[in-house]
């Protein structure tokens, strides 16, 4: 039995050797990253994977009761033989990735396979490949595809090796040559063949972390390069403006040259070609004029690709996406490179910078836009908007900008009326709370958007406090923090509650979560002078406490319960008293209504 695992962990190896190479295809990579498959990707992971537990039935080893010899035969199985094989992993996988249709999609090839080369076990063997597929469909579609735990991922593959056992105990005959090779095999099997696919699984998970990782440093050098050029983008596409984004992207970047149209003409050209590429001329590269006509990207992988009509034109390769303004392609961007083969890092950047100037330029009306996006960091002191937060808001309204242009159109508006109201909230000294409402709503409606399914929302005002006056910027800093800091780092979400009431003496607010909460430590140093430029500290709690009590006195400010594991309550009281009479009270009086931070 020792030997007989030996080598099943052996024939598993070739297996994952071959998985592992296949990770490295561009075409496995994007069914990796997507978080759901078309029916042609589900038609290849069924050929594939079925493809895979041929592989797995071929390197099998054929046994006999009580016995046992490797085999490299490609032929029919033996009428007293069986074969130890890793052929479930094939069909595991593909259940895994596409569901339980191509788990059993890949199941039917890979059992049917095996039915035919007979054996006293075919019709078993066969059945309950079938069947390990379609019960890893259901495992992929409770825990996310690849994000399926290892522990869990050897105790489903044990637990579908456990089955094949069973199934063979029941259908195969003569029964005591069933018990005979199960007792050989099932052991060693259920061990290699959930070691395999647990290997497997890791191998998918390795890729997604890889693509994330690199998404990451695209979308950051992306951002880097949106939030230089945005100064020169909110004017519109332009020579002027053109020049300058080209330019800071030619700096930024390692590619040979950089071009900027519009829908007839070169606005701005830097690197090489800049001899005959001439800011002002019209679009001669037959590239360049099917993605204004398509508004599609094109990768050029040749000259003859290119077509520029200069023979002696330098630029060898490029990728050219259109810049949009909602359905109207507006322009171009073009990147270029001098014998360079393109690859995936390379169409991520130029997406990634094309969906940012498209949705600068689509935003561009929005002069407040200007001023968040210009700083690398925008500081809750100025903004109150977390540069994360506006990155993400603007990948989400891309990632719906096709499939659900009526979805992506209304976050869109939400997003310029957070911006307007954050801006106008600089020449506004108080606000109602209802206009405050309003703003939070445009901030949730984007973040549920992002979450899914996984934000519930909850806002109760009774309609008598609406027209109460309240510093603007209140509300929101704290459910971003709520968001943030309590309910995104939980996986599965949470919920979050917005109150305001009539208490006596004032109006009350509470911001509720059921996320993580803080230790006793933290709670009391996150209104501390100072926290608010700090990581992990209440980043915009400082600035909206000292408004409060600067405004309304030390009878108004921020109360905060928190528990660990549980959740936070932030409250916010709101005196029913003139503003003349609010700082005067202050003035004469030390106490306060409550203490700023309560455990």
């Amino acid at each position: 039995m020792l030997s007989l695992l030996t080598l099943l962990l052996e024939r598993t190896g070739i297996i994952v050797s071959v998985a592992f190479v296949l990770t490295r295809t561009p075409i496995f990579r994007r069914l990796v990253k997507r978080e759901q498959i078309n029916f042609k990707e589900g038609i290849y992971l069924v050929v594939i994977f079925g493809l895979f537990g041929i592989l797995g039935t071929y390197t099998g080893i054929p046994v006999q009761a009580k016995s046992f010899a490797p085999n490299y035969g490609f032929g029919p199985v033996g009428q007293e033989q069986a074969l130890a094989n890793s052929r479930v992993v094939g069909a595991f996988i593909a259940g895994l990735l596409g569901g339980p249709v191509v788990g059993l999609g890949a199941g039917l090839v890979a059992g049917v396979h095996r039915y035919f080369l007979g054996g006293f076990t075919a019709f078993s063997c066969g059945l309950s490949t079938v069947l390990e597929g379609l019960l890893a469909g259901f495992i992929g579609q409770r825990f996310g595809r690849v994000h399926v735990p290892g522990t869990v991922a050897f105790a489903a593959g044990a637990l579908a090796e456990a089955l094949q056992m069973a199934i063979i105990l029941l259908l195969a005959r003569p029964f005591p040559r069933a018990v005979e090779l199960v007792q050989l095999i099932g052991l060693p099997m259920i061990v290699a063949n959930a070691a395999g696919i647990t290997i497997f699984v890791l191998i998918l998970q390795s890729v997604l972390v890889e693509e994330q990782r690199a998404g990451a440093v695209q979308a950051h050098k992306a951002l880097q390069i949106a939030n230089q050029t945005l100064s020169y983008l909110r004017r519109g596409l332009n020579y002027k403006s053109a020049q300058a984004a080209a330019e800071i992207i030619k700096n930024a970047t390692q590619v040979a040259a950089v071009a900027i149209t519009d829908q007839e003409r070169i606005l701005a050209h830097v690197g090489l070609g800049e001899d005959h590429h001439r800011p002002g001329s019209e679009i001669f590269t037959e590239a360049t004029i099917r993605v204004l006509e398509t508004g599609q990207l094109c990768t050029a992988h040749t000259k003859g690709e290119i077509a520029c009509i200069n023979p002696q034109c330098p630029l060898t390769s490029a990728i050219i996406v259109p810049l949009k303004r909602q359905e109207e392609t507006l322009g171009a961007l073009k990147l270029y490179w001098h014998k360079h083969k393109i690859n995936a890092v390379d169409l991520e950047l130029a997406r990634g910078l094309a969906h940012l100037f498209s949705t600068q330029l689509e935003l561009a009306r929005l002069d407040e836009q200007a001023h968040l996006l210009a700083r690398a960091e925008i500081k809750a002191l100025q903004a109150q908007v977390n540069p994360h937060f506006l990155f993400n808001s603007l990948n989400v309204i891309v990632s719906m900008y096709r499939q659900k242009p009526e979805t992506a159109r209304r976050l869109l508006i939400n997003l310029g009326e957070f911006f307007r109201q954050n801006l106008q909230s600089s020449n506004q000294e108080l606000v109602t709370l209802d206009k405050e409402i309003g703003h939070v709503r445009s901030y949730l409606a984007i973040e549920q958007a992002r979450f899914q399914d996984h934000l519930e929302v909850r806002i109760e005002v009774e309609p008598g406090v609406l027209d109460t006056l309240l510093p603007p910027l209140t509300l929101q800093p704290l459910v971003e923090n709520a968001i943030r800091h309590g309910l995104q780092p939980r996986a599965e979400g949470g919920r979050l509650t917005i109150e305001a009431r009539s208490e006596e003496g004032g109006v009350e607010i509470t911001v509720v979560d059921n996320g993580r909460g803080m230790s006793p430590e933290k709670l009391r140093s996150c209104l501390q002078e100072g926290a608010m430029g700090e990581p992990n500290k209440g980043i915009g709690l400082t600035n909206v406490h000292q408004r409060l009590v600067g405004m309304f006195g030390r009878q108004s400010g921020i109360s905060i319960n928190s528990w660990p594991g549980q959740g936070t309550k932030v409250t916010v009281f709101i005196p029913a008293v003139g503003l003349q009479g609010v700082r005067a009270d202050d003035q004469g009086h030390g106490g306060g209504r409550r203490s700023a931070v309560q455990g």
